[in-house]
């Protein structure tokens, strides 16, 4: 693999993460489509390094709140177990003072999907013709639930159930044209989130299960030694993920989802016709 095309591989990677139109469907269309080889798996992941610094640089301060949310509660809670009648206050923030167990608990259903389907999503689920009809489905899914349902709950009133819904949503999107993001933010909207919060939880979320699928192929990489096209697909992976968060925050308050539902039909439409035609 050349520099350029693991670049061009990198950006798409750091766009389509956070977009809701599936990156594993872009990294595994766009070799496919331009005539390179694929590069399959191990790499997809490589990049998903870049993606992992752009949402930790952009959430840095989000997490420390959320972790001092909970040390809070410890410490209050130590401090009314030694003084009975000692009176206490969780603190409002926006996050609420469970986010951090709901986060984890929306992290499990993905990790047992990525431990069990691995290989079917290394092989079998790498086809263009599932990608295209995953890619129409999940896109129509997240046009209908945006436009008609109504969303109007913050982050900090997710709740329990909220996280274990969303978090078997996230399991789904092993299947490539799915999209991580797609399912998450189609979720959160179905329980009534707003269409922020909905993305601020999916982009919070992918935090835990982009560093496991990570730290699990570390040592391929270290056996394998991390080459200059790889430390520039990582890079530029880092720096549209990092943008792509920053802007889209603020541009689906006003304009909602409806253009990725339109953007995914389209690429279905292409992926089809190319490869029964060509």
């Amino acid at each position: 693999m050349t520099i350029l095309q693991s670049i061009f591989l990198g950006l798409i990677q750091g766009a389509s993460e956070f977009l809701p139109i599936s990156s594993s469907a872009h990294l595994i269309l766009a070799p496919w489509l331009f005539g390179f080889s694929d590069p399959g798996l191990a790499f997809d992941v490589a990049l998903h390094f870049g993606t992992l610094v752009a949402v930790v640089l952009y959430f840095w301060r989000d997490w420390i709140e959320i972790i001092s949310n909970i040390k809070y509660q410890i410490s209050n809670i130590h401090i009314k177990n030694q003084k009975e009648n000692t009176r206490y206050e969780i603190r409002d923030t926006k996050y609420g003072k469970n986010l951090l167990w709901f986060l984890i608990l929306a992290t499990i259903p993905g990790i047992l999907a990525g431990y069990f389907l691995e290989s079917y999503a290394e092989k079998t689920f790498r086809s263009p013709v599932l990608i295209a009809i995953t890619l129409s489905l999940v896109g129509l899914i997240l046009y209908l639930v945006d436009k008609y349902h109504k969303h109007r709950r913050e982050i900090g009133e997710i709740g329990w159930l909220d996280s274990l819904i969303i978090g078997l949503a996230q399991a789904v999107a092993i299947i490539p044209g799915v999209s991580r993001s797609g399912a998450t933010i189609t979720t959160g909207l179905l329980r009534g989130l707003n269409r922020q919060s909905a993305a601020r939880f999916s982009f919070l979320l992918s935090t835990p299960i982009i560093f496991g699928a990570a730290v699990k192929q570390f040592p391929d990489f270290l056996s394998a030694g991390i080459s200059l096209p790889i430390a520039a697909g990582i890079i530029s992976s880092a720096v549209s993920g990092y943008l792509v968060i920053k802007y889209l925050l603020k541009f689906i308050e006003k304009a909602g989802y409806a253009m990725f539902f339109w953007y995914r039909l389209g690429l279905a439409a292409v992926i089809l016709l190319i490869y029964y035609i060509g």
